[in-house]
């Protein structure tokens, strides 16, 4: 049987009555207004899409009520639907024209109600969305959110979520599972902040085009012309794992002031030694990372605080690591804001959809079979319409954040169609970035990366006419004592019995296989992975984050190693 982990701010919050997440939520558009609507909801989940005649349960925002910390611990029967409630009452003087009310994030759809009002339904469980709910307002008001999460239908993005968890495939997470928050703003108000790299400088822009200034302290006033401002300081600080410097600006408008900040940083490729290399600042990088799922034990897709993402950043760090790859999930922008501030790069996943085929997905191409023409793959209209829509989704919300250098489309053929086409449309959604059509294998053309994965055999690679990317390996096992999910049961790819020797393993993987490829022409390696999550037991991390497994010196020592 399972065991039920925490972690120690999971532990903390269980024993307070503290409202979780009590951070601002959009870290990159920050307004003066806010409240924060997280905490002890109603709650009640009926076969029907009626409204609910009574509350009998209570569940605690953000977490999914599959999660330990949402108070509910159960997976609510595919296709019914979960009903939250709650009433709220906006403090003095916090109207300032129009409320929006926002949703990190619900999966799969979400109807909103406000005074008993339908006012909006959003598909997909992965982006955030908000509704403007001011005419429905009174002075005491109920909110009513309804989901509906159905895993037996593959149409929708749903990423490592399974109705039966075990090895590489996890527990399902249903409704709410980011933060939910009121903001307040004027009538004419700022909707939308982009912020784009050119060069060593950005242009911030927004939407509507509205007259203002943008201010960036010791750098200057820059006026919007059309909704847009070019800023290029006339020596910039450019932003890097090793120094990750950001500038704060703000835009005010005749009604409106947000605050935001921007880093510079360049991004390109060139030919070094006669190798193709990813380049960071002009200068080639080793993108040393690992695969981060985004699993939590006791919150599942969301960590107990906001601080656990920060802990988790600063431990890889210690080990050496610059990057990580998050892997088929979008988490809350508070993951991508630290990432940002403490200096970790950041390889983005599109959540796949679409039927998994074992035989064709993993074991075919895991043992070499890996060439597969995927126009005529995942057919289904639908399907492709929706991972389109999440792709789309996706970039626009993360694609502000400088620590974002490396997008990856398709993840070992889950999903894949079509990937030179797709390509094409993603680069239209974002150019400025490294862009991996087919992480793994069945490669087409459309491509900047020649992007592997190995596991269950020696690393073996040569280097061709583009950057040679190892976007999975690893993957060792080892299972420290009260620390594990399922003790009858774990997965990885080599299991070890001791903690001495596995970290000898790592090191010889590291010494002996990636070291020697990094300086012939590998330029990013993603060892399998951050932390343990359930069943699957090869992380460097327990899954209750309390247990390291290897030693920071050690792996200093190797991150300088593969530097070239």
């Amino acid at each position: 049987m399972p065991v039920e982990l925490k972690t120690a701010r999971g532990e903390a919050l269980l024993k307070s009555n503290a409202t979780p997440w009590a951070v601002y939520p959009r870290p990159q558009m920050r307004r003066d207004s806010y409240l924060n609507l997280n905490g002890c909801w109603d709650y009640t989940l009926v076969s029907h899409g009626d409204l609910p005649q009574q509350y009998p349960l209570k569940i605690r925002v953000p977490f999914c009520p599959e999660s330990q910390l949402s108070g509910i611990g159960e997976h609510p029967q595919d296709g019914h639907f979960i009903w939250y409630h709650r009433s709220f009452t906006l403090p003095e003087g916090f109207n300032k024209g129009r409320v929006l009310l926002h949703i990190g994030a619900a999966d799969q759809t979400t109807q909103i109600y406000v005074n008993q009002q339908y006012l909006t339904e959003h598909w997909g469980g992965y982006d955030s969305f908000c509704v403007d709910i001011t005419d429905a307002l009174q002075e005491n008001n109920e909110l009513l959110i309804r989901c509906r999460d159905d895993l037996r239908n593959k149409t929708f993005p749903y990423g490592k979520q399974t109705l039966k968890r075990g090895g590489m495939w996890y527990t399902p997470v249903s409704g709410i599972w980011q933060s939910v928050w009121l903001e307040s703003v004027p009538e004419h108000y700022i909707e939308k902040l982009h912020i784009e790299n050119q060069g060593l400088g950005v242009r911030i822009s927004i939407q509507p085009q509205l007259d203002g200034t943008v201010t960036v302290p010791g750098v200057g006033e820059f006026a919007l012309s059309d909704g847009k401002a070019q800023i290029t300081p006339e020596d910039p600080h450019l932003w890097s794992p090793e120094d990750p410097y950001l500038y704060d600006f703000s835009v005010e408008t005749a009604e409106d002031r947000i605050e935001s900040y921007f880093a510079i940083r360049t991004l390109d490729i060139q030919t070094i030694d006669g190798y193709p290399r990813l380049c960071l600042n002009g200068k080639p990088c080793f993108f040393h990372g690992l695969l981060d799922q985004g699993y939590w034990p006791d919150g599942l897709f969301t960590p107990a605080a906001a601080e656990c993402y920060a802990e988790d950043i600063l431990a890889m760090k210690k080990l050496g690591f610059n990057t990580l790859r998050k892997h088929i999930k979008v988490e809350p922008e508070e993951f991508y804001y630290q990432c940002d501030k403490l200096g970790m790069v950041v390889f983005q996943d599109m959540v796949n959809n679409g039927d998994y085929n074992f035989l064709r997905d993993t074991a075919l191409p895991t043992i070499g079979l890996q060439k597969l023409n995927d126009r005529h793959l995942h057919r289904n209209k639908l399907t492709r319409h929706l991972f389109l829509k999440s792709m789309e989704a996706t970039v626009n919300q993360l694609k502000n954040h400088p620590c974002i250098c490396y997008w990856t489309i398709f993840n070992e053929g889950w999903g894949q169609f079509d990937s030179d086409n797709v390509c094409a449309q993603f680069r239209q959604l974002d150019s400025s970035r490294f862009i991996d059509a087919t992480s793994g294998w069945f490669r087409r053309h459309n491509t900047d990366v020649d992007s592997r994965h190995i596991y269950f055999k020696p690393v073996k690679l040569t280097a061709g006419d583009k950057p040679l990317v190892l976007s999975e390996f690893g993957g060792y096992s080892y299972t420290p004592a009260g620390h594990v999910f399922n003790t009858e049961k774990t997965y990885g790819y080599g299991k070890f019995a001791d903690q001495a020797a596995f970290a000898d393993a790592v090191e010889k993987l590291y010494l002996e296989q990636i070291v020697p490829a990094s300086h012939k022409g590998l330029c990013a390696a993603i060892y399998t992975q951050v932390s343990d999550v359930e069943d699957e037991t090869n992380g460097l991390l327990s899954y209750d984050r309390k247990v390291c497994k290897l030693d920071a010196q050690t792996m200093q020592k190797i991150a300088e190693k593969v530097k070239f």
